[in-house]
């Protein structure tokens, strides 16, 4: 008898262990309902400052408030809306550091021949040039293109040799390229440089009220963002 209750003592500690060990590996890999963390004020301050969250405060607390608000910006994004903050999620609001993942191996190298600060701040003149008041992730879109532009065989392997080619901006063709950028345009340029691609892999994009370019239509479509729509 002792031997079956010790057996079955031994069993729940187990059990149990495992229980914390996949609830934690989870915790990592998903930020949902329920969850109380420094993560979870990340996800709700970007989700404010984006407008998707009006109501609630940022308190680190995952409530229905925060469910709501996080199916309303997968919703927007073409994403599963299940109102849990996974990969796919967090990646599109730019936190997908927040969960344990292998090293990416698409974050932007920098270019031969250029430097860091010269590449943030050319890729922040042609977000000014291009994206100006647009909504933010808008403007990190628009600096993420350029960069899936250097990686793209079909195109110049550095920053300064996609926004130069010839036709391929408006901004730099009507100076706007040119006007000194802003903090919004700088931090839109880091936050490209660091990994982040709200335009899902896009190489065009276009503005539908005003594009002239009717091969630009034939593109597949990923996502519209403001008044840019986003193609491959």
């Amino acid at each position: 008898m002792r031997k079956r209750i010790a057996i079955s003592l031994i069993s729940i500690i187990l059990l149990s262990g495992i229980g914390i060990y996949f609830n934690q590996v989870f915790a990592q890999d998903v930020i949902y309902y329920g969850s109380n963390s420094n993560h979870v004020r990340q996800v709700q301050q970007r989700l404010k400052d984006w407008g998707y969250m009006k109501d609630g405060g940022v308190d680190g607390i995952f409530g229905w408030k925060t469910e709501e608000a996080v199916k309303k910006f997968q919703r927007y994004h073409g994403l599963v809306a299940d109102g849990k903050a996974g990969k796919q999620t967090l990646d599109a609001m730019g936190l997908g550091h927040l969960i344990r993942k292998a090293p990416s191996q698409t974050t932007y190298q920098p270019s031969r021949g250029i430097s860091t600060r010269d590449e943030t701040y050319i890729l922040a003149q042609v977000v000014n040039g291009e994206a100006r008041g647009e909504p933010y992730i808008g403007q990190v879109a628009v600096a993420a293109v350029v960069l899936n532009r250097v990686r793209h065989p079909s195109f110049p392997n550095t920053i300064s040799g996609v926004i130069f080619q010839p036709g391929a901006f408006t901004a730099v063709a009507d100076g706007q390229m040119f006007l000194t950028p802003g903090e919004e345009s700088f931090k839109a340029a880091k936050d490209a440089l660091a990994g982040w691609d709200p335009s899902g892999g896009a190489i065009y994009y276009y503005n539908p009220a005003v594009a002239t370019n009717r091969w630009i239509y034939s593109r597949p479509i990923i996502k519209t963002i403001g008044k840019h729509v986003f193609a491959k």
